[in-house]
């Protein structure tokens, strides 16, 4: 029998696929064709039954499903560390909000959602679900970059360079939720700022397109305790109480942080399907609060990772968050058997997939899905001596040791290195932005004094 014909065979030391859970795999390979998984099996094997066009031979590395970043604000890379060691509020009020209205636009947008993408790709992450000003413009970036994408489409109640009125920032959404229809990269989702920053009406009419478009929706939750506080004020209720009132806590929501929660609002959120997208770092950063994450899990909720944006983080590293995760569940519920490594490598690939609706195409190296697949060599001397490579994963290698990528059976980066990409072009640009950024921090400090 003649060997069966693919485009792509990658033999590695080790492979992860995540489905079945905690399986870990040796001298297995992946085959790869029309850029999607065909068979997962013994190297051995594989060079029997396949004739590859291309073979990777990935000898001291372990093989995961692309990572998938839940939650970002991507072109905010152009404000990382613009304004750190504050509280959300402080942060958000005084410095981005400034800064953001100063600058702007759909070059803004461009050029940091590049500097995004290139960012994540180097560190392993194929998939992410965004949420910013000028969707349109932030999708051909990822599109552009070869990395697949959600991009929100915003909504908030007030005007920004991008929409002027409630009714165009809807307007926009429909136009460019019609623009990427079907794309194999780029998908949408609807994307409300937050319940204090949206009103009852927006978000009546948020369900309602979710249903009609059969997209998912994202919502920055019960962030801080402050929001809490803020809300009860305000409208008498909680704010997961006020969504579910107005139809938004189901299955089709993605909650984003969720810091304050009681057990009666994590038994809801388990009734109603929600899925919720946990940002560790960034929430410890902004002292925002700790997401019961241990409480979550066991109550059956899809747990994602997401690192939020640069400007509150300050980098783009998922696999730091897996770590950071792990860690925090375990103090946060004083069991160290919380969040295990393989719990949360689930948690930062098809974790990921289930809150960005992707959970049949990517999340898992199983045939049928997308050949989204990063490669983590475990050969520095640092990482020696490998007893359990998902463990090291978790706890002892980081996005440095990441050398290949693939989004969709095609590479993006190989041997550390990103394919198609002047990096130094985009280091330019970020570093033109900076100069932007300060000018605007500074005449909006002077203009509050």
């Amino acid at each position: 029998m003649s060997a069966e014909r693919i485009d792509t065979l990658i033999e590695a030391r080790w492979i992860a696929p995540v489905e079945p859970a905690g399986v870990i795999f040796e001298e297995h390979a992946l085959a790869v064709r029309d850029g999607k998984i065909v068979d997962l099996l013994p190297s051995a094997d594989a060079q029997l039954r396949y004739q590859a066009t291309e073979r990777v031979e990935l000898s001291d590395h372990l093989l995961i499903p692309g990572l998938v970043n839940a939650h970002t604000h991507a072109a905010m890379t152009l404000m990382r560390g613009l304004a750190d060691d504050l509280p959300l509020m402080p942060w958000l009020t005084q410095h981005v909000w400034p800064v953001e209205g100063a600058l702007m636009s759909a070059e803004f947008v461009r050029d940091g959602t590049e500097l995004a993408a290139a960012e994540m790709l180097r560190g392993g992450i194929t998939s992410c679900q965004d949420m910013y000003f000028f969707p349109d413009v932030a999708a051909a970036a990822f599109e552009q970059m070869g990395m697949r994408a959600v991009v929100g489409l915003i909504v908030i109640e007030f005007p920004s360079a991008w929409a002027g009125t409630t009714d165009e920032y809807f307007e926009k959404a429909t136009r460019v939720h019609d623009q990427w229809r079907g794309h194999s990269l780029i998908g949408t989702s609807l994307a409300p700022h937050a319940p204090y920053t949206v009103s009852d009406g927006s978000f009546q009419r948020i369900r309602t397109l979710s249903d009609q478009f059969d997209i998912r929706i994202q919502c920055h939750v019960h962030e801080t305790a402050q929001e809490i506080v803020d809300a009860r004020q305000q409208t008498n209720e909680r704010p997961l109480a006020r969504l579910k009132r107005l139809g938004v806590l189901s299955e089709a929501l993605t909650a984003v942080h969720m810091t304050q929660l009681t057990e009666s609002e994590i038994e809801q959120c388990a009734r109603a399907g929600v899925a919720i997208a946990h940002c560790p770092e960034s929430n410890l950063k902004l002292a925002s609060g700790f997401c019961p994450v241990d409480a979550l899990l066991r109550a059956g909720i899809a747990v994602a990772l997401g690192t939020d944006g640069c400007a509150s983080n300050n980098d783009l590293d998922l696999l730091g968050e897996a770590r950071s995760a792990a860690f925090l569940a375990k103090g946060v519920s004083a069991d160290a058997s919380s969040v295990d490594a393989h719990q949360a490598l689930r948690m930062a690939t098809l974790g990921g997939a289930q809150a960005l609706g992707l959970a049949d195409r990517i999340g898992s190296l199983v045939p049928g899905k997308w050949a989204d697949i990063t490669a983590v060599s475990l050969s520095a001397l640092e990482l020696q001596p490998v007893y359990n490579p998902v463990s090291h994963l978790i706890y002892a290698a980081g996005r440095q040791h990441v050398s290949d990528v693939w989004v969709g059976g095609r590479r993006r980066v190989a041997d550390g290195a990103l394919i198609g990409v002047d990096s130094a072009a985009l280091s330019a640009k970020a570093q033109r932005w900076a100069v932007r950024a300060r000018s605007a921090q500074k005449a909006a400090s002077e203009a509050k004094a």
